[in-house]
């Protein structure tokens, strides 16, 4: 089995939700929450080895409506175990902890944690191309881009901060993000947006 215990949000926000999320306040705040967040394909509360390159490929889904409604009820309960995590991950997961996961993932409606963690994982790709503001999809990189006007612009940052955030920022519009593969994905994504935007906060 392909262990991949993560916050139920998983960690492919950092370079994509993440971004579309900053929100520019007087000071360091947008900074600010560029350093919060967890490195790419790691999790703050894992329990399980890192999985090959192979496995980390992004393995998009059709959704559906009853996936998503997974997603959003499961929520709470993968929180609660999340929570109990060590925050270093050992060499072997716990067979425990595994099994956990499984039979909450299971309750929800999927076949297993893996295929949970695919849904969750489209649903953040496509949700990472959503512009805040209107709420309309408009790419991740155009998602990114707009961030560093907004930063740019930002004439209460600190020098040496609004520079460390471009420079992560940038570093984010570099890395190649797969395309949506099923457009219907968008559409599904859109109708849950609100939802899905205050699970992933609640989950932070």
């Amino acid at each position: 089995m392909r262990v991949r215990f993560r916050l139920p949000i998983p960690a492919l926000l950092v370079g994509v939700v993440f971004f579309s999320s900053i929100i520019v306040a007087p000071g360091n705040a947008a900074f600010a929450q560029t350093q919060t967040q967890a490195p790419a394909d790691e999790s703050p509360r894992s329990n399980g080895p890192v999985s090959s390159d192979s496995d980390q490929q992004l393995r998009q889904v059709a959704l559906t409506d009853k996936m998503i409604e997974g997603v959003l009820a499961s929520q709470k309960e993968f929180d609660a175990i999340a929570e109990k995590l060590p925050e270093t991950a050992p060499e072997k997961p716990d067979p425990k902890v595994t099994a956990q996961f499984e039979a909450v993932a299971k309750k929800y409606g999927f076949a297993s944690y893996d295929e949970y963690n695919d849904v969750v994982d489209t649903i953040s790709l496509v949700l990472g191309g959503f512009d805040p503001a209107t709420k309309k999809y408009v790419g991740a990189d155009n998602v990114i881009r707009g961030q560093i006007a907004a930063v740019e612009a930002d004439k209460s940052m600190p020098d040496e901060d609004r520079k460390q955030a471009l420079e992560q920022l940038n570093d984010a519009l570099k890395a190649p993000v797969p395309p949506v593969e099923n457009k219907a994905n968008i559409e599904l994504v859109a109708k849950y947006y609100d939802k899905l935007n205050a699970t992933l906060q609640q989950s932070e």
